[in-house]
């Protein structure tokens, strides 16, 4: 399952977007971290790893409904040529 790990002090939230067990606890041990998202800053700044996020899709990972709508609105960039 990829879903968000919530870090940072109270009243403070910062994510980690990590791929773990489902049965796992929310903070629990992670198997790989692919993104941060912090809320707090104008806008909310979102960074992911689009190839490892690709990866984990690709063998069965599923998206929480917020990490879906996190992706769905950074999309990869697009290759540049060269």
């Amino acid at each position: 399952m990829i879903r968000l790990a919530r870090f940072g002090a109270r009243k403070q939230p910062y994510y980690r977007i990590v791929v773990i067990e489902k049965d796992r606890a929310r903070n629990g041990r992670s198997i790989e971290v692919v993104g941060t998202y912090n809320p707090r800053t104008n806008p909310a700044t979102v960074d992911l790893k689009h190839e490892r996020i690709a990866y984990w899709r690709g063998v069965g990972a599923q998206f929480t409904p917020i990490v879906q709508k996190l992706v769905t609105k950074n999309p990869a960039p697009a290759p540049v040529a060269a």
